[in-house]
């Protein structure tokens, strides 16, 4: 009779033993893991959502500040309220073709002849820098370009810079190395050198200037969407960082070739 208890007790202790061995620990690990990436992920999303929303606010914020600096009839170029910018006069639709350099007189250059065709400037940030002729092409059409030198201006600058840019029509952006600010903003026959993506006077510029019709820029009505199977957005003409050769077209324009046909749909 204590045999049978005993060996009854030996077979219940040797299920207990199966039924542990059977729970599927690897599989419960597993989907542990799996949710905690999970979180992980959804968490990063959530906070750099919340960031960018942050962004977003505080960029409206800092155009809202800046709309005094919007040109009225009664003040038609409110630039000149704003400490430190450079101004030059300069001669429009003066063309050079796709091979020519121009001996521009600034850097970067804010006017004066330039590439038959203009950058796309409908927002764009472009990652890569930017051949300068075809920029100033699109300043002449009443753009904003930023420009920052890559090794002075860390990436939650480049972000903050962006925020001015993206999807805004008559701006660019572009990097522009071994700049002697870290920052250059120019216009047509405007420009200003900063130090930091936080100074309000980036957005009182693009307010002021901005397709601002005061007689400020030479084409104004001119087109900032890139010209069909002239100008890739996505592949535009690259910087080119050498000295302008001996050949190159002078500022005065001698050599160029006058824009024809550049209004409205162009």
């Amino acid at each position: 009779m204590a045999s049978g208890k005993k060996n009854k007790a030996m077979r219940k202790a040797r299920g207990s033993v199966v039924q542990q061995r059977s729970i599927p620990w690897m599989t419960l690990s597993g989907v542990g893991v799996v949710l905690l990436v999970a979180v992980v992920v959804f968490g990063y999303a959530y906070v750099r959502y919340a960031d960018q929303a942050e962004s977003r606010e505080a960029q409206a914020k800092a155009e809202a500040a800046a709309a005094p600096f919007k040109p009225t009839p009664q003040n038609p170029d409110p630039s000149k309220n704003i400490p430190d910018v450079e101004t030059a006069d300069y001669a429009g639709q003066q063309h050079v073709t796709s091979t020519q350099r121009v001996a521009y007189d600034k850097t970067p250059p804010f006017g004066g002849p330039h590439d038959g065709i203009w950058a796309d400037c409908t927002g764009v940030v472009y990652p890569q820098a930017v051949r300068t002729e075809n920029m100033v092409h699109s300043l002449e059409h009443g753009a904003v370009w930023i420009a920052y030198d890559p090794a002075k201006v860390d990436e939650a600058g480049k972000a903050k810079l962006s925020q001015r840019v993206e999807n805004k029509p008559y701006t660019m952006m572009s990097p522009y190395p071994e700049l002697d600010s870290p920052i250059s903003v120019q216009s047509w026959g405007h420009q200003l050198k900063l130090d930091s993506p936080d100074d309000p006077r980036i957005d009182q510029f693009i307010a002021a200037l901005k397709q601002n019709p005061n007689n400020v820029y030479p084409e104004v009505g001119g087109s900032c969407q890139a010209y069909p199977g002239a100008f890739d957005t996505q592949n535009p003409p690259p910087f080119d960082p050498t000295p302008p050769p001996a050949d190159a077209i002078p500022m005065s324009g001698e050599g160029t070739q006058p824009g024809q046909g550049e209004m409205g749909g162009r």
